[in-house]
């Protein structure tokens, strides 16, 4: 793997396309076999679920990311055939963040530093990809932002055309402009974030064309379909008390802003996507500022606003998937700066961050394989909060769980937190799942509230584990009636009980 990488500049188009098929073929490989070996996450079995729940839209998300599962989960799909929709996703940006390095080579004049350059710069696009360990859990698991991402790049090749192509064309036009609202309307389908993308476009067009941009056309038959794409979630959220964007707001804006908050995001987001797509980040930059070459200048906001608006709104703080689209955005610019950089003679940080990528994705995969340290189970005071331990034996518990609720006769299942009650209801199906907590969520627009006096199957997970539901107003009684214990390597992970909770109490639900 490394030395696929350390040596992509200068060589012939043959050997390029070796290494090309090479680095994807070595990625798709990877993908395939966690996508086998790995239960579901958390957020890939809430959005699984919405497929089946297909709905116009959901409380914390827009549609777009059930409506595409949705054949594969009528035809009861199993997991490892639902993941291949995200793998398909990551070869797409691939390709796509390939093309887009090609297309811009010319744009800084330092980039076409020889007749291959252009080629160079789009394997070095595909390395970059694959050396972000962070990309490939969105190939294995798909969220919205592994949408956003080939949505994305898609939006900057329509943007692009759309700058370089003189307004008064009518033969281009008019396409590129329906193109473009198709894409903004289907990012807008995906996640809320959607805005920026399009608050982007925005900019560099006014900016490239001027204000009277807005009297023609083009720009309002785009707006007009992005407009008639996202409809539905308006129409949803009109319905449901404008639910989703209220939980947006909340949810976005994390905490008072704190420098050292800030400081952990960043180093989170160096590990996660890797030192090497940083330091062509700065490179990038740095051509493209000094050779004043402001169409491109204009393109790299793609990766800017968003990367600033998520690290601001998120109080110096975020979930570290919520930028890569944004990081998958600068990978063609990056990926021509190191190109240019890499043929200067300028070699050491790029060998040594390549190598260091390297290390961090097998570590990462290793523990992935392993479900944490090799070895080490949840009796060792490192194994009693393995977060790797969330990927592992879901089914097992869903099988229990079904086959428990048919012995004893109980209706339902009850979990104490979202995220246990994804995976239960996703692999207990068609059981309800109750969260007995006191926040709104997706869960009660679904099952609803536990009825009084009812009987439930409550579940404690070992690596999130609760007290039993038995305070006032809650059950009666709570028996344990079975305990599933989940091995890996003939090492225990976590394990699941099992409760026979009874009688639900008739206190009001304070949600």
């Amino acid at each position: 793997m490394p030395h696929a990488h350390l040596h992509v500049g200068h060589t012939p188009a043959w050997h390029q396309d070796r290494r090309l098929l090479g680095l994807l073929g070595l990625g798709i490989f990877v993908h395939l076999v966690f996508a086998t070996l790995l239960t579901l996450s958390v957020d890939e079995a809430h959005y699984a679920y919405y497929a089946v729940r297909l709905d116009w839209s959901y409380f914390d998300h827009p549609p777009l990311v059930g409506w595409i599962q949705w054949p594969f989960v009528v035809l009861g799909a199993p997991d490892y055939l639902l993941r291949l929709i995200p793998q398909t996703l990551w070869l797409i940006a691939c390709l796509l963040a390939r093309g887009l390095a090609i297309d811009i080579n010319t744009m800084v004049p330092s980039w076409s530093y020889s007749a291959s350059a252009k080629e160079t710069a789009g394997l070095w696009a595909v390395a970059l990809t694959l050396c972000a360990p962070l990309m490939h859990v969105l190939a294995v698991g798909l969220l919205p932002d592994t949408l956003l991402m080939v949505l994305t790049l898609l939006i900057m090749r329509s943007t692009l055309a759309l700058a370089k192509a003189p307004q008064d064309s009518r033969t281009t036009s008019l396409q590129h402009w329906l193109a473009l609202g198709l894409l903004l309307g289907l990012a807008g389908l995906s996640k809320y974030t959607a805005i920026i993308p399009a608050l982007t476009v925005m900019a560099i067009l006014l900016r490239r064309h001027g204000i009277a941009l807005l009297s023609k056309k083009g720009p309002w038959l785009a707006v007009a379909v992005a407009l008639l794409i996202v409809t539905p979630v308006f129409l949803w959220n009109a319905q449901h008390d404008w639910v989703s964007f209220a939980y947006q707001l909340k949810h976005g804006g994390g905490g008072t802003w704190k420098l050292r908050r800030l400081a952990a995001f960043m180093g989170i987001q160096l590990v996660a996507y890797g030192p090497l797509l940083v330091l062509g980040a700065y490179l990038c930059l740095r051509d493209i500022i000094s050779e004043k070459k402001w169409l491109a200048a204009g393109l790299t906001l793609f990766f800017i606003l968003p990367f600033f608006v998520t690290a601001t709104l998120s109080g110096g703080g975020s979930l570290p998937h919520w930028t890569a689209p944004a990081w998958l955005a600068i990978t063609p610019f990056a990926a021509n700066a190191l190109g240019a950089h890499w043929a200067s003679g300028k070699q050491f940080w790029i060998r040594a961050f390549v190598r260091a990528q390297v290390v961090i994705c097998l570590l990462a995969f290793t523990l992935l394989f392993f479900v944490g340290v090799p070895g080490i189970g949840q009796d060792h005071p490192w194994g009693k909060k393995n977060p790797l331990a969330d990927m592992w034996g879901w089914n097992q518990a869903g099988v229990l769980a079904q086959t428990l609720s048919q012995q004893h006769n109980i209706p339902s299942l009850s979990v104490r937190n979202w995220t246990l009650a994804s995976r239960m209801a996703w692999y207990a199906q068609p059981l309800p799942v109750y969260v007995l907590d006191k926040r709104f969520d997706q869960f009660d627009l679904w099952f609803g509230e536990i009825p009084v006096g009812a009987d439930s199957l409550f579940v404690n997970w070992s690596q999130l584990r609760f007290d039993l539901p038995t305070q006032a107003g809650a059950f009666e009684s709570c028996t344990l009636i079975e305990q599933l214990d989940i091995k890996r390597l003939g090492r225990s992970i976590s394990d699941f009980s099992f409760y026979h909770c009874r009688n639900w109490g008739a206190a009001p639900n304070s949600k």
